[in-house]
């Protein structure tokens, strides 16, 4: 069964409220869509935007069975396996052992500790936007371990290696995808208030 943007996002807000999750997983899946056709996935793009949308489903009511209650609860929705696989393997190695096998995974699992990385250090900006923000600045922010320390540089490392990236081109990359993204983020956010 393939989801569309609606039923993804009402599947979210079924197990999630707070707006920093909405907010995360609306991101996440601007992201994964802007990856999708970049890396010549174009016609995969929903089913990307679903996983990205999804990834977190689980981790709000219940943070210590993350990426395990989610499986649970996509299967009882009649979800596609792919997909189920695909929200659990951000999680490998941290909550699960469902490794990122497909590429698509593997961008999941390098893009969703960055993004949060890149959130926080958009709102430490005047404008609080990504739109006027530099890759120079957000290395430094990067380096900075204090910085937003519950995003783990750890996983954004090991996720660009699985991709066989360098790290300056996945944090250029997901940079450039949040750009892509955000008026659609702050747009939908606004409309749930």
């Amino acid at each position: 069964m393939t989801l569309t943007h609606e039923q993804a996002f009402a599947l979210l807000k079924e197990y999630n409220k707070e707006a920093f999750h909405l907010r995360h997983g609306l991101t996440v899946e601007g992201v994964m869509e802007w990856y999708a056709r970049e890396l010549g996935y174009g016609d995969q793009a929903a089913f990307w935007a679903s996983a990205g949308l999804l990834h977190d489903l689980d981790y709000e009511r219940w943070p210590e069975e993350h990426c395990i209650r989610s499986q649970a609860i996509m299967r009882e929705k009649g979800l596609d396996e792919a997909l189920i696989h695909a929200a659990a393997s951000h999680g490998w190695g941290l909550a699960c052992d469902v490794k990122p096998e497909h590429e698509m995974e593997r961008v999941l699992y390098a893009a969703d500790e960055l993004t949060g990385l890149i959130g926080a250090a958009a709102l430490m900006r005047p404008s609080k936007s990504v739109q006027d923000m530099e890759l120079k600045s957000l290395k430094k922010k990067f380096k900075d371990k204090k910085f937003a320390a519950g995003c783990s540089r750890e996983v954004i490392t090991r996720g660009a290696e699985l991709l066989g990236w360098e790290l300056d081109t996945l944090l250029e990359r997901t940079l450039e995808a949040m750009r892509t993204c955000e008026d659609r983020v702050n747009r939908e956010m606004e409309g749930l208030e």
